[in-house]
């Protein structure tokens, strides 16, 4: 999906995740203190108040917890339909992310689909999509 798209204001909370995806690593923070993933970015742990999180790569990998399929046209160079969908990232129990599947017909997408990241570069933003996984 090659539509123009409002990109994210990098911070220093979040650039690294939004900028990850120059190495193809999808990045999420981790608190040091109770191991929990805390997404979205912040510069404290949620659960134990620590200050002391920093980005950790993760696998790349998700399953398809829920998902829509969208037909409004809201930009003139976006193609529909496409999906807009929320996936859970495997091995960051309790992230999910909101994403686009892409590369495959959006009927073809069902919840409990496996899929993989892949990163579509916007100026300095690297955008989290998935895809169906092989």
């Amino acid at each position: 999906m090659s539509a123009p798209r409002l990109l994210p204001r990098l911070d220093p909370d979040n650039r690294f995740f939004w900028t990850s995806g120059a190495d193809g690593v999808l990045r999420l923070l981790q608190c040091e203190s109770c191991t929990t993933f805390v997404h979205p970015p912040r510069p404290f742990c949620p659960y134990c108040l620590s200050e002391e999180v920093s980005p950790h790569a993760v696998a790349g990998t998700a399953v398809v917890d829920s998902f829509t399929i969208n037909h409004q046209k809201w930009h003139p160079a976006m193609e529909v339909p496409f999906v807009i969908a929320r996936v859970a990232i495997d091995g960051a129990l309790g992230v999910i992310l909101t994403t686009n599947i892409v590369n495959c017909a959006p009927e073809a997408v069902d919840i409990g689909d496996k899929v993989k990241v892949i990163f579509e570069q916007q100026d300095d933003v690297w955008l989290p999509l998935f895809q169906k996984a092989d």
